[in-house]
């Protein structure tokens, strides 16, 4: 199964703001990527926007196949 198709695109950030991010993320343990996509989300979830449920990454190594 290929893993979900991400779009990629540059972001120009106030340096104060990417600051923050990077201290947010840090602290949640996050990247600033992930951080970015995480506030984004609820952002839009708070403006009413429902987002379909992404499928969740499977960790650990496939099945040995027969």
């Amino acid at each position: 199964m290929a893993p979900p198709v991400r779009k990629a695109f540059a972001l120009r950030l106030d340096p104060a703001v990417h600051a923050a991010v990077e201290r947010l993320a840090s602290a949640e343990l996050r990247s600033a990527n992930a951080q970015i996509e995480m506030l984004l989300r609820e952002a839009l979830e708070a403006r009413g926007y429902e987002l379909k449920a992404r499928a969740k990454a499977r960790r650990g190594r496939p099945p040995k196949g027969d």
